[in-house]
């Protein structure tokens, strides 16, 4: 499973957060690894140096195979918190697509 960490220029994607980044998302959809070719994150600062409130954003977007791409947002006041957010919702998609699928083959 490859993670490509996007960011910004309004945010420092500096190591620590891309190590951040990278164990929250293999926390939270690492069980479907095996089927999972590449997660796509992309943070953001929408206000700039402004601070107020939900202004940090993470989309995600996963590839898994012979699937359709599944994308999430999440949006809150620091990028640790969008981050887990966006990582929480990404593993219920992808849990969701799973029971779908499953159904349909039964």
């Amino acid at each position: 499973m490859q993670i490509q960490i996007n960011t910004d220029n309004k945010v420092d994607g500096h190591e620590k957060l891309a190590n951040y980044v990278r164990s929250v998302v293999e926390g939270a959809v690492g069980r479907f690894s095996q089927h999972i070719t590449r997660v796509e994150v992309h943070l953001g600062d929408e206000n700039g140096a402004h601070t107020g409130p939900e202004e940090k954003r993470c989309m995600m977007e996963v590839r898994v195979e012979s699937r359709h791409p599944i994308a999430v947002t999440h949006r809150a006041t620091t990028l640790g918190l969008a981050v887990d957010g966006a990582a929480g919702k990404l593993k219920r998609s992808i849990e969701h697509d799973a029971r779908r699928l499953r159904g349909r083959r039964h």
